[in-house]
């Protein structure tokens, strides 16, 4: 009992502590399929460092709410973090449901929103009410993803249970709704994690942002909170879609052999997940905002067919 919570514990810790690299990887890869050399896999780390040791900067404007905002979603990403499987598919928060994931989703989205708006800058405004009009087709796109892998799993809302269940089926469990819901999931997080075609995580055109206009007011240690939980939302994203969607090789005991193969299964597919987001931020350009709900649409689309194929083939 004692070993398998400090498991759960050690893969919760390490999926906190690669979230600057994985953020890393993702602009290394997009940099050698753009030709060039790019920054350190490892340089993240250093942005973040140099935010923390910095002041924070705050109008007069904004209230004790603005200050809080960054450790409220740095809690929601950690509590998030506690929740999901890495190289384990037993997880250290007692209540590991998808419908709480869901929740806690959308708490750090309406904690950034308010953010923005608390900043009382004009771009924040802006940010927000952008981020707002997407999470209208996000969530549900994402919930009735979620909702495929509950039926297909015959295991509840549990990830922990969804996972073993997926990966002790094998690939006789993979059909035409994992694919359309993996799918799905994956525009999704494209779309929750302000990446292209989307958004692009690396502009500050007025014209054009949404994730970073909600963080224009944020300096020094509330940017870097602000920064780090985003980095942390987008490995959890990566981590669920390889032990949920596709778990084969996920550890569903405390063999040494197992883990291992976990360790080692979940890193390339870590680094694989990185790869195509590199592949489709660096081949696709950005969407205009009208477009959007377009293409959120498609993913509430796929999300739905594959909940409907279950019933029909």
């Amino acid at each position: 009992m004692i070993a398998e919570v400090v498991l759960e514990l050690v893969q919760a810790v390490v999926l906190i502590a690669i979230a600057p690299l994985m953020s890393g990887i993702v602009s290394k890869f997009k940099a050698l399929m753009q030709r060039r050399v790019g920054a350190s896999i490892f340089q993240p780390y250093h942005d973040l460092v140099r935010l923390f040791r910095k002041d924070s900067v705050v109008s007069r404007n904004c209230s004790w709410l603005f200050r809080a905002i960054p450790y409220v979603c740095m809690a929601s990403m950690v509590v998030l973090a506690m929740m999901t499987p890495f190289i384990y598919t037993g997880v250290l928060a007692p209540f590991g449901d998808l419908i709480t994931v869901v929740y806690l989703l959308t708490m750090f989205r309406f904690a950034m929103v308010l953010g923005g708006l608390e900043g009382g800058s004009t771009f924040g405004g802006m940010g927000s009410s952008r981020e707002m009009m997407m999470s209208v087709l996000i969530e549900p796109a994402l919930l009735l993803a979620i909702s495929t892998l509950a039926v297909i799993s015959g295991a509840g809302t549990d990830m922990g249970d969804i996972s073993s269940a997926i990966s002790e089926a094998g690939l006789a469990i993979v059909g035409p709704a994992l694919i359309l819901a993996g799918a799905s999931f994956m525009m999704t997080l494209l779309a929750e994690n302000a990446r292209i075609p989307f958004d692009n995580p690396t502009t500050h055109l007025e014209l054009t942002m949404v994730h970073e206009a909600m963080l224009l007011e944020y300096s020094g240690r509330g940017l870097g909170m602000m920064e780090l939980s985003s980095m942390i939302r987008l490995t959890i994203f990566m981590a669920m879609l390889g032990s949920l969607f596709f778990p084969w090789g996920i550890a569903s005991d405390l063999s040494a052999a197992g883990i291992a193969v976990s360790v080692v299964t979940m890193t390339l597919k870590m680094v694989l997940v990185a790869f195509l987001l590199a592949l489709v931020e660096s081949t696709m350009c950005k969407s205009r905002l009208f477009k959007t709900p377009n293409l959120l649409t498609v993913s509430f689309t796929l999300s739905l067919l594959a909940l409907i194929s279950l019933y029909i083939l």
